[in-house]
């Protein structure tokens, strides 16, 4: 199931010379960070930053900034898993289900003499929905695994013995086995027996064609050397099983296709932008959904080096002979897939189509009827249907909509993770931070000692006004609507006094309420 990248609002620039989708954190808080029980029942997930939706049955799984959330009853209520013994605060890359059994990679930025480095940390898998959780090393090899073995030939290998840069970016599922897109370690395989009874199991590398191959099959006589470094198609992105033997997997240089992922030496046929008549829109493939209603293939295809390579969703009904394009320009992160229904979250929005790409329908204002909390972002990382229902994923919270006939039609819960502050007025924090005004907007939460005059200000880092959000308004009671026992929200769009986005760097809002003791907090825009 795609996880939606460790995705995004700002971008890392690998020595590959392509743009790596940065992971998104859970926002993070700059000075006091609130407390609670990650594992007790919760009216809502704990994070606000949704990655990836998985649905079976009444139960919902979530793959998120910060660990997991689980909840068997359609979202009545949840579990979460995030800072716990088995996810601490880590923040979750991809994530699966298959036989009852759900996995879920995990990563965090590591800091290092040469910045920041996005790092594996492993696997988590539970047989019990979350009673017991069991940890699986991230992937690496031996010093000695310097040759790999395909078909007939034996093949120089690169090892990848260190877990920095080595994300686990997709997981699927064939018959005994897992399959996982890695970045710095490529697509790999094990069997799900021997993994689950030697948790350190090593892992099998899978081959496939080089960036200047079409196409390897194991009777092929190859001499190249197998290293991930220097091949484009080598870094893992997305991978999807259609059945045990046809497998997808999508790199930063193409999208693969075996027919014979059962065998010990695939054979692999690859798509590339410029290798067909009908091709994909670019090489660098974020995504994969397959619709097995009319048997075809969905993908997320980025502009990767190529000049005439552009930004799109790209499908084929006919195992990737032919390719159709559509949503061009748009930068897609996952596929939610219903019967003739498909979505399509994007950098601009929750996209849904029932024709194939022929006309495509957003949502409209995502309000909770009850709550009035709004889903305020563009980019939606992920969806799922429910039967009637259907489930989005954001940087800025959880959403679902319980559709009455029409499409987008129906009444929406949103479901909004907020730290409960406590009664002193020294409690505040704002989310998402970092911030990016081009995305998102900023929410700052705090107390009020009842019904109170409120004004909240935007200082730069040398404590100049930038800008005054409200002045003087009323805050602590009913006229509010965000106002709640635990807190009060107001917003900032990332603009200054003249309606002009501020640049990127560290500002401070200052909350005045009353006669209470002014209230600071920092945020970190990061365009």
């Amino acid at each position: 199931m795609k996880k939606n990248l460790y995705v995004t609002l700002s971008i890392l620039l690998l020595s590959t010379g392509i743009l790596l989708p940065q992971i998104k954190p859970e926002s993070f808080y700059i000075g006091k960070k609130a407390v609670i029980d990650k594992t007790a029942l919760s009216s809502n997930p704990s994070s606000n930053s949704i990655t990836d939706i998985i649905v079976v049955g009444d139960t919902v799984w979530l793959g998120m900034g910060t660990g997991v959330s689980l909840s068997t009853d359609r979202g009545t209520s949840w579990t979460n898993f995030a800072g716990t013994i088995a996810f601490g605060s880590e923040s979750i890359s991809a994530i699966g289900y298959y036989k009852g059994t759900f996995w879920a990679a995990t990563a965090y930025d590591k800091n290092t003499s040469d910045g920041t480095v996005q790092t594996g940390s492993g696997i988590r898998f539970t047989t019990d929905n979350g009673k017991s959780w069991n940890i699986i090393k991230q992937p690496v090899d031996a010093d000695s695994d310097s040759v790999v073995v395909y078909g007939i030939d034996t093949l120089k290998a690169l090892p990848v013995t260190v877990p920095e840069q080595n994300l686990i970016f997709d997981i699927t599922f064939t018959h005994g086995t897992i399959w996982i897109a890695t970045f710095a370690g490529g697509v790999r395989r094990a069997p799900i027996d021997s993994l689950i009874a030697n948790h350190n199991y090593r892992w099998k590398r899978v081959i496939l064609p080089t960036d200047n191959l079409d196409s390897i099959k194991p009777t092929d006589t190859l001499n190249f050397s197998y290293n991930v470094r220097n091949n484009l198609n080598f870094e893992g992105f997305s991978i999807l099983a259609i059945n045990d033997s046809t497998i997808y997997a999508g790199t930063a240089g193409g999208l693969n296709v075996t027919t014979d992922a059962d065998s010990m030496y695939p054979s692999w046929r690859k798509f590339t932008h410029t290798n067909e008549n009908n091709p994909i829109s670019g090489n660098w493939v974020t995504a994969l959904g397959y619709n097995n209603t009319d048997n075809t293939i969905w993908a997320g295809t980025w502009k990767a080096n190529g000049e005439s390579e552009f930004y799109a969703v790209s499908f084929s009904s006919d195992g990737g002979a032919n390719w159709k394009t559509t949503l061009d320009q748009q930068k897609v992160y996952n596929f939610g897939i219903e019967g003739n229904q498909i979505i399509a979250p994007s950098d601009a929005g929750a996209f849904r189509t029932s024709d194939k790409g022929k006309d495509w329908i957003l949502p409209n204002s995502i309000i909770d009827q009850s709550t009035k909390i709004s889903i305020l972002t563009q980019s939606f990382y992920s969806a799922a249907f429910q039967g009637n229902s259907v489930w989005l994923g954001s940087g800025d919270g959880l959403a679902r909509i319980d559709e009455s006939g029409a499409m987008w039609q129906g009444n929406w819960k949103v479901y909004f993770a907020s730290q409960p502050l406590s009664s002193s007025s020294d409690n505040t924090y704002a989310y998402p931070n970092p911030f990016n005004p081009r995305t998102d907007i900023l929410k700052i939460k705090y107390t009020t000692n009842g019904s109170e005059q409120v004004t909240i200000r935007i200082l730069d880092f040398s404590m100049h006004i930038v800008k005054t959000i409200i002045q003087n308004a009323t805050r602590g009671n009913p006229i509010h609507v965000i106002d709640s026992p635990s807190g009060t929200i107001d917003y900032w769009d990332g603009t200054d006094q003249a309606g002009n986005m501020v640049p990127n760097g560290v500002y401070f809002y200052r909350v005045d309420a009353g006669s209470q003791k002014p209230v600071y907090g920092k945020i970190l825009v990061l365009h």
